[in-house]
């Protein structure tokens, strides 16, 4: 069943996704944009196998999991409308804390690392994803199963909100009105692939911006603060292998600095970018550093010269920038 839902699913998506990307490459070629490059397309497909190969190695696993779950369900919903809209919502809201805990802990952003180490931006990046996820993925839609929700349904709506997932990954559609302040939109996802200090770590939704409002992980996209895309020094060995593992290779450089045990605990489990010794901070710290976001009355003014930031040294996978003011000679690694 869940098969046969998802290759309709695919039969819908697959031209879609040739004609926009073909439209988007079209149109970024003829207007001597360089959003799109043959390095970049080859690795975002590289990404995309190398995650679906996972997720059907696994997926047996983790389906009868949700349909294990789903036995010892709380509650059914009857009405075909109120249970799609439900799940949903459910799914939505399962994304977010997924995606949140993938960026505030190191060992999941160095899984995650990946979707965000491109310096392009562009429909194809959607498809840049984060290899290792499926195998953890469904422990969030493990309450979803106890709320009475089938597992071949909870893994179908997953896929088909995927869809709208990539779609935003592009920079030729600007503000959308009204639904800016409910759905995530191109703009809030131009934020959340950014590099800039005062984005780091916001607009975590699939489709609803409304958890990011609730939950205080939102920002807008400010015309003063132009996004930059990568990683705060991105990759210059963009060997297959190192795609994939190199926030692990880091990781495990800091699990080896001498320490007692709790150090080690909160290099794996801290929010990337968190050091025993302050050589590195989470974007939380660098933003307090910088005053962004702290105090409401700064001018314009000050905000460009606070936040004027320059590449470092990469080191454990939170910052993308250090501050070129005075007041700080601390690095700031990559996100």
């Amino acid at each position: 069943m869940v098969g046969f839902r998802e290759s309709l699913l695919l039969m819908f998506s697959t031209p879609l996704y040739v004609l926009i990307i073909g439209a988007e490459m079209l149109l970024s070629y003829y207007q001597h944009r360089s959003y799109y490059s043959i390095k970049g397309l080859l690795q975002n497909c590289y990404l995309t196998l190398l995650n679906m190969s996972v997720d059907l190695l696994v997926r047996g696993f983790y389906v009868g999991v949700l349909v294990w779950v789903y036995q010892f369900r709380l509650t059914e919903i009857s009405t075909p409308w109120l249970y799609w809209l439900t799940l949903l919502i459910l799914e939505d809201f399962a994304f977010y804390w997924l995606h949140r805990v993938d960026h505030f802990c190191r060992l999941f952003w160095a899984v995650h690392v990946t979707h965000h180490s491109s310096e392009e931006f562009n429909l194809t990046v959607g498809f840049r994803s984060s290899v290792l996820q499926p195998i953890y993925r469904f422990i969030y839609f493990m309450p979803i199963a106890l709320l009475g929700f089938r597992a071949e349904d909870i893994v179908f709506m997953y896929s088909a909100t995927q869809i709208y997932g990539i779609i935003v990954h592009t920079q030729y559609v600007k503000r959308l009105g009204f639904l800016e302040w409910f759905l995530v939109t191109p703009s809030h996802h131009r934020v959340h692939h950014a590099s800039n200090v005062r984005y780091l770590d916001r607009n975590m939704g699939m489709m609803l911006i409304i958890w990011d409002r609730l939950f205080g992980t939102f920002a807008e996209e400010e015309p003063t603060d132009p996004v930059r895309y990568g990683l705060t020094t991105n990759l210059t060995d963009h060997s297959p292998g190192n795609l994939v593992f190199h926030e692990w290779k880091k990781l495990v450089d800091d699990l080896r600095i001498p320490g007692p045990f709790g150090q080690k605990i909160k290099y794996l489990l801290a929010p990337p970018g968190w050091s025993h010794d302050g050589h590195s901070l989470t974007a939380d710290e660098m933003r307090q550093q910088l005053g962004i976001g702290i105090e409401a009355d700064e001018s314009d003014a000050d905000i460009q010269v606070i936040g004027e930031l320059q590449p470092v040294q990469d080191l454990s996978g939170v910052g993308k920038l250090q501050s070129t003011s005075a007041e700080s000679t601390v690095s700031h690694p990559d996100r």
